[in-house]
C-alpha cells in the first residue's frame, strides 16, 4: 500500500482531493447563486408583461430550488377610468333633475361646468324653500325676498310643471311680494302649485286665472270667495286646503275631482256651500265653524267626513247620546233649517258614494239632523262608523243608515278606539234568512273594533244580533285580561 504522506503518489492524490473539493464547492455555490437569481427574475417583468426568465431557452433556464413551487404571476388590477355619465344626458333631462333641488341649490349648479351655466334658468320646476346646513326648513320671507326677485327675473320664459313655495313668518309688507311671485308662476302655465305658509298670519291670495293649473295645495292661507270660485281654472282637478281661513260662502268648480278640507276654519254666520258636481273623492275633517253644506256629487266614489268638536253644530241640550231635536223645546242648533238650502247638510250630497267613513264627536247635531230626512245610499259598498252612531238609547242612527244602504257589503264599527291598532277585533257575517230583512242581503263582513268589551260594546253586539248577524269568523285579543269576556260574547254574536 502506498503511503501518501511519504511518496510522490501521495502528493498527487492529495492534489487531486483538494482540486475535487474546490470544484465541488464551486458547483454548490454556483447552483445556489443560480437559484437565487431565478427567484429574483420572477419579479422582473419587462414592459410587455413577459418574465425575463421565460425568454431564455429551455436548457439555459436556471433551475429552481428543490421543493419550491414556481411563484404565480401577479395580476395587476385593471385601470379605473372615471366616466361622467351625467354629462352625457341631454339638457332637458338635466333640467328635470335640477328641478327637484331647492332653488338655491339649483342656481349653484352653474359652477359645475360651462355647460351647466344656464341650465337652472329653464328648469321645469321651482322649489322656493329655506335651505340651511343642507336641511330644508321654513324660512321667513324677508330672508329670501331679494333672492327670489332675482331668480324670477333671470329665468327664461319657459313653462313650469311644478312649483313649491314654502315660508315661515311673513309681515304685511311681504304680502305683495308673495302674491306677485304666485302670479308669475301662474302666468308661466304651472300645472301643480303648492303654497305652504307656517306663520301667525294668513296670506290672502289674489284670484287665480289659469287654463293649465291641475293641482292646488294650500296651507296657512286666507281664501275669499273670488279665489274659491274656480270658474277660470277649467283644468283644476285636485284641491287641498289645510289650516286655511275660508272667508267665502261658496267653493265652486265643475272640473274638480279630488277635494280635501282639513283643519280649516270659517267665522261666517252662514254655511259654506260646496258645489263640485264632478267630485270623485272627498275628505272633510276637523273643520272649525258651521259645518259646510255639500251639494250633489253624482260621481262620488269615496268620502271621509270627520266632524270634530270644533264644529259649531253641537246640540245645546246634549245628554249622553240624546239630542233634543225630537223634543218640543228643541235648541236652536237642532232646529236649524240649514240656511234654507236642503233638508240635509252632509248626507244628501254624498249619498252616491261607494265607500263612506262617517265620524263625529258626541253632541254634534249634523248627522242626527240629516237622518230625519235620510237619503238612500243605493251604491254604498263599505261603511265605517264610530261610536257616535251607537250612543243613542235605541241605536236609532245606526239602524237608520243600515236600513237605507241596500247594497252594503262591509260594515266596520270603531267603538271608543281611535286606532290604527285596536286591542279587540271581532269579525262576523250576516246570516241570510228566508223572510225579508231590514238590512242589505249583500252584507258579508261586519267588523267591530274596540279596546275593551264593556256594556256599551255588548249593547251594540246584541243589536247586530237582531239583524241576524251572528257568525263570528275571527276574534283578535291583544289584552288577554279581557279574553274571558270575549268567550261569552262570541257565543251570542
Amino acid at each position: 500500500m502506498v503511503d501518501p504522506a511519504n511518496s510522490d503518489a501521495g502528493d498527487e492524490v492529495r492534489a487531486r482531493w483538494l482540486d475535487g473539493g474546490r470544484s465541488s464547492r464551486t458547483a454548490v455555490l454556483s447552483r445556489a447563486h443560480d437559484s437565487w437569481a431565478t427567484l429574483n427574475m420572477e419579479d422582473e417583468v419587462n414592459a410587455n408583461g413577459v418574465n425575463e426568465r421565460d425568454l431564455l431557452p429551455t436548457r439555459q433556464r436556471p433551475p429552481l430550488l428543490d421543493g419550491m413551487p414556481p411563484k404565480r404571476k401577479r395580476k395587476s388590477a385593471p385601470p379605473v377610468i372615471a366616466v361622467d355619465r351625467i354629462s352625457n344626458l341631454p339638457d332637458h333631462m338635466l333640467q328635470h333633475v335640477i328641478s327637484f333641488l331647492p332653488a338655491q341649490a339649483a342656481v349653484r349648479t352653474c359652477m359645475l361646468a360651462r355647460r351647466w351655466r344656464h341650465l337652472w334658468r329653464s328648469t321645469s320646476g321651482l322649489r322656493i324653500v329655506g335651505l340651511h346646513d343642507k336641511c330644508y326648513y321654513y324660512a321667513d320671507v324677508q330672508e329670501l325676498r331679494k333672492f327670489v326677485d332675482h331668480l324670477l327675473l333671470l329665468r327664461e320664459r319657459t313653462d313650469l310643471d311644478t312649483v313649491e313655495i314654502k315660508f315661515g313668518e311673513f309681515s304685511q309688507d311681504d304680502r305683495p311680494y308673495l302674491n306677485l311671485w304666485i302670479r308669475f308662476v301662474v302666468m308661466s302655465k304651472v300645472r301643480a302649485l303648492t303654497v305652504h305658509l307656517d306663520g301667525s298670519l294668513f296670506l290672502y291670495l289674489d284670484p287665480l286665472v289659469s287654463q293649465h293649473l291641475r293641482t292646488l295645495d294650500l296651507e296657512g292661507v286666507g281664501l275669499e270667495e273670488s279665489v274659491l270660485d274656480f270658474a277660470s281654472c277649467t283644468a283644476l282637478e285636485d284641491l287641498k286646503m289645510c289650516r286655511c281661513d275660508i272667508n267665502a260662502g261658496r267653493i265652486a268648480s265643475r272640473s274638480l275631482k279630488h277635494l280635501s278640507i282639513f283643519g280649516c276654519r270659517s267665522d261666517l254666520d252662514c254655511r259654506i256651500h260646496v258645489s263640485t258636481p264632478g267630485l270623485v273623492s272627498l275628505n272633510l275633517a276637523d273643520f272649525a265653524g258651521k259645518t259646510p253644506f255639500l251639494g250633489n256629487m253624482a260621481l262620488l266614489e269615496r268620502a271621509r267626513v270627520d266632524l270634530s268638536d270644533n264644529c259649531e253644530d253641537d246640540c245645546l241640550n246634549y245628554d249622553s247620546g240624546a239630542l233634543c231635536g225630537a223634543n218640543d223645546n228643541a235648541c236652536a242648533v237642532c232646529l236649524d233649517n240649514n240656511d234654507g238650502r236642503s233638508d240635509c247638510v252632509i248626507l244628501g250630497g254624498i249619498s252616491n258614494a261607494k265607500h263612506l267613513e262617517l265620524l263625529s264627536e258626541g253632541g254634534n247635531a249634523t248627522f242626527i239632523r240629516d237622518l230625519k230626512h235620510c237619503p238612500t245610499f243605493s251604491k254604498l259598498k263599505t261603511l265605517l262608523l264610530n261610536e257616535y252612531w251607537c250612543e243613542a238609547p235605541g241605536l236609532d242612527p245606526l239602524a237608520c243608515i243600515l236600513k237605507n244602504s241596500p247594497a252594503l257589503e262591509k260594515l266596520s264599527l270603531h267603538l271608543f278606539s281611535w286606532g290604527p291598532s285596536h286591542k279587540v277585533e271581532i269579525k262576523g257575517s250576516y246570516g241570510r234568512v228566508e223572510e225579508a230583512t231590514a238590512i242589505s242581503e249583500h252584507l258579508n263582513i261586519v267588523e267591530v273594533k274596540c279596546n275593551v268589551v264593556d256594556e256599551k260594546v255588548l249593547k251594540v253586539l246584541k243589536f247586530l244580533c237582531s239583524f241576524n248577524i251572528k257568525t263570528v269568523s275571527v276574534i283578535k285579543v291583544v289584552d288577554m285580561s279581557i279574553s274571558s269576556t270575549l268567550v261569552s260574547t262570541s257565543t251570542n254574536f
